[in-house]
């Protein structure tokens, strides 16, 4: 049997009225993804437990058939994986976003998508002025990079699972003083950010941006803390050899914990801009070398979070065409196979955060009777329901 999996990240929503009063996945034209609710079946799974934010970590964990409640430790330690960083006992990872703060307001997650080669001048800075004994920053991709604590048993670090932080993108265009890290380590937290900002409020970087229309970076974010989960993997726990197409270092790093193979594909962006395309070759030439191949798309979150809800329909219409389009094709040339098509959280447009509550999946291929229907929220609200998103893996394994 080949199975495929493609999650368009936060594609779950509300209807909005700028859509007509539609959903992002009722107003998109998806051919391929209605022909896997019409000939298969639709449902809903709640991914992120009460007790945890929602978000891709906790979420995409249990869609890969984990309980988070059991194995989850923070987000940062994923990425950390990704990166190929090795965290010792005593060792903890901190996310570090570079963002954009004005007036104390979260005015851009992102600093304006800051691209790579400018995130790494940025993180330089850093580097030079803030890190010290055991912090240490590491650059990644974008925005998107680590502090390290290098912690000891006569020196632990000083966080514990009571430090409590909060995502940059849960907090667009609101005053950030409520959303500060608090708990045991957090003042330290608190004042490397404050430190950071005299670093890169003024740094020469951000008049070249700005020239450009493009937003300055104005300090770190430091959010997602945790130290290194322990995970049974993937293939002793369900039979099967995998592999995982995504830009996004955080879905790189469960793969790791999961013992996935991970495709790189270099056009693939984690943005709006992403290679779709490439991404739906990357994942059939998979499909020849694996029993499980997984795409993960970022562009319908990220849509979500700017509020652009024009743009959330159109990366779900490029979903639909350049990757669940091929891969079913591909699929039906093998003897047995299954498709699900699944996000992991919802991601709301109107609020331009990440929400809770189940989300639509739909499954088609060998041994599943069809249902008729198409595939959005409404539709899958009639079907199976999982409380506890885990329960999705082993049912679509058969």
């Amino acid at each position: 049997m080949k199975y495929a999996i493609v999650i368009p990240d936060g594609c779950a929503d509300e209807p909005i009225a700028e859509l007509g009063g539609k959903t992002p996945l009722q107003a998109a034209r998806k051919p391929n993804m209605d022909w896997i609710a019409n000939h298969g079946i639709v449902g809903q799974s709640n991914n992120v437990h009460d007790s945890l934010t929602p978000a891709s970590d906790v979420a995409t964990l249990s869609l890969f058939g984990y309980d988070a409640l059991e194995c989850y430790t923070g987000r940062a330690p994923l990425e950390a994986a990704a990166m190929g960083i090795k965290l010792g006992p005593y060792d903890w990872a901190v996310r570090c976003n570079l963002v954009t703060v004005i007036d104390d307001v979260m005015v851009d997650f992102s600093g304006g998508h800051v691209s790579i080669p400018d995130g790494q001048v940025y993180m330089q800075s850093v580097r030079e002025r803030l890190a010290d004994g055991p912090l240490e920053f590491v650059s990644g991709v974008s925005y998107r990079h680590l502090l390290i604590y290098r912690g000891s048993a006569e020196q632990p670090a000083p966080f514990t699972k009571a430090t409590q932080t909060q995502a940059p993108h849960d907090i667009p265009d609101k005053p950030i003083a409520a959303f500060l890290p608090n708990g045991p380590g957090g003042n330290l937290l608190c004042e490397l950010m404050a430190e950071s900002s005299k670093v890169l409020g003024g740094h020469p970087l951000n008049c070249k941006r700005q020239a450009r229309g493009e937003s300055p970076v104005t300090q770190i974010w430091l959010w997602g803390q945790g130290q290194a989960p322990t995970l049974t993997p993937f293939e002793q726990r369900y039979g099967k050899r995998g592999a995982i197409i995504t830009a996004v270092d955080l879905l790189r790093g469960v793969a790791t914990f999961l013992g996935w193979q991970r495709i790189d594909v270099p056009t693939a962006t984690g943005y709006l801009d992403t290679d779709y395309a490439a991404k739906g070759r990357a994942a059939i030439e998979a499909l020849k070398n694996f029993d499980l191949v997984c795409v993960h798309i970022e562009a319908t979150d990220e849509a979500s979070h700017e509020g652009r809800a024009h743009e959330k329909v159109k990366a779900l219409e490029e979903i639909d065409r350049h990757i669940v389009g091929p891969l079913l094709e591909a699929l039906q040339g093998f003897d047995e196979w299954r498709i699900l098509v699944s996000p992991d959280h919802p991601t709301l447009l109107h609020a331009r955060v990440h929400g809770r509550g189940f989300v639509p999946w739909t499954i088609a291929g060998s041994g599943i009777t069809p249902s008729g229907k198409t595939y959005d929220e409404s539709s899958a609200a009639d079907g199976p329901h999982f409380e506890h998103g885990q329960e999705l893996m082993p049912f679509f394994l058969g």
